[in-house]
């Protein structure tokens, strides 16, 4: 089979190679599947760069995502076994963690479902207790993690703002129906946010980003606010001031979405099945920005690292346009 393999860590575009590899061998309790779309994420430029929390062996190939085809013809999404990633014909899985594909979705829009919105609803309704009515604050909002938390913010019945950088990225938010987008390269987030509230402030804060991003929300947040800490996509990773917190009385909740799928798999699941619903209805729907032939998938994954691209860019290995 093709499949895009890491002998080195470095920078995506530099390091990932298509190469002929032998298919995968199911251990126990897991299963082969055919890859029919596999969604980039952030962590996939992390993987190339030995920079995260899971360091597979080299060589290795990333790609945490995907959605494709058991042996026994099941539409499913899987998060593969590293380290056989999703950037390739075949990958094994968990058979205990597979969701069904859902049927309102097609192939591209059904892998990027699955970590970006279970992460959404977790960091949402599970740590930050979002409810209509509430403001929402979401940093790169026009980006594949970002634009599902405003999905998933609408939803819910909350106000949502979305920080982006650009003009582009900030007719993207809109059309995801931001309430307010703000453009951080021309405007400034807290006297923006504070203005929108009547100077109260955001109730929650989406953060993928850190960094400054964060400085900036606790500088805006709401009196008994929530800020989800969900990433580092600014590559810096804030130092809280705990004092502040104290003082302007809001929490800092952390979030690590995988840590469910073995603390508690039957929440995973109960997410997937709302998910599927709220996909069925047309309420949520993942933002596919490019397709892209196995063939491009490193340049793909290098803008994801470069935040170069809006919404999602899922590999297709049969060069198709599912």
């Amino acid at each position: 089979m093709q499949a895009w393999r890491v002998h080195r860590n470095g920078e995506p575009s530099e390091v990932m190679e298509l190469e002929q590899a032998d298919r995968p061998t199911p251990g126990e309790g897991q299963v082969l599947i055919a890859v029919r779309a596999a969604n980039i994420n952030f962590p996939d430029a992390l993987l190339c760069r030995g920079q995260y929390q899971v360091r597979p062996p080299l060589p290795f190939t990333p790609g945490v995502e995907i959605c494709g085809e058991t042996e026994d013809g099941r539409r499913v999404l899987a998060t593969p076994a590293l380290p056989h990633g999703g950037f390739a014909e075949y990958v094994v899985a968990d058979e205990a963690a597979l969701l069904p594909a859902p049927e309102a979705l097609d192939d591209a829009q059904a892998a990027a479902l699955h970590i970006g919105y279970q992460t959404g609803w977790f960091g949402l309704h599970r740590r930050a207790r979002l409810q209509a009515g509430e403001t929402l604050l979401v940093h790169a909002a026009a980006g594949g993690v970002g634009s599902a938390a405003v999905q998933l913010g609408k939803a819910a019945g909350a106000t949502v703002i979305g920080v982006v950088g650009g003009p582009e990225k900030a007719a993207v938010a809109r059309e995801l129906g931001c309430d307010l987008v703000i453009d951080r390269h021309g405007e400034d987030i807290v006297a923006a946010v504070k203005e929108a509230t009547g100077g109260r402030g955001a109730d929650v804060v989406y953060d993928p980003v850190g960094g400054e991003a964060y400085a900036k929300s606790v500088k805006c947040i709401a009196f008994e606010g929530r800020v989800v800490v969900v990433g580092f996509a600014s590559g810096a990773i804030p130092t809280p001031g705990l004092n502040h917190a104290l003082v302007k009385n809001y929490s800092i909740v952390g979030l690590h979405w995988g840590l469910y799928n073995t603390k508690d798999p039957a929440a995973v699941r109960a997410c997937h099945d709302e998910l599927t619903e709220l996909a069925a209805k047309g309420v949520v729907k993942p933002l596919i920005s490019e397709r892209v032939p196995m063939a491009d998938a490193a340049r793909a994954v290098q803008r994801v690292a470069d935040g170069t691209s809006t919404g999602r860019i899922v590999v297709l290995p049969s060069g198709g346009t599912r």
